[in-house]
């Protein structure tokens, strides 16, 4: 631009440019979507991981919760059976 002041190579309503400007603009528009799907991949990536992760943290708290749910019945019926007399 400013090689082009004055009585440059591309007059005033400065055609040459813009069209090198709107060439730009559109590589670098391609550039960005590109970038934003990849982004987008990689979220629902991690998205679906940490899905995983919470499947099998609900089915580890309810196999412990079972576990302790069995020893307190058990605890429970042998205080509640009391001592035998002999």
């Amino acid at each position: 631009m400013m090689g082009n002041s004055g009585s440059g190579f591309d007059p005033y309503p400065f055609i040459l440019l813009n069209l090198i400007l709107s060439c730009l603009a559109a590589m670098q528009g391609a550039i960005l979507l590109i970038a934003a799907r990849r982004s987008d991949q990689i979220s629902a990536e991690l998205a679906l991981h940490d899905f995983q992760t919470d499947t099998n943290a609900a089915e580890l708290i309810q196999a412990v919760k079972a576990t302790t749910d069995a020893l307190h019945a058990h605890i429970i019926g042998e205080a509640s059976s009391g001592p035998q007399p002999s």
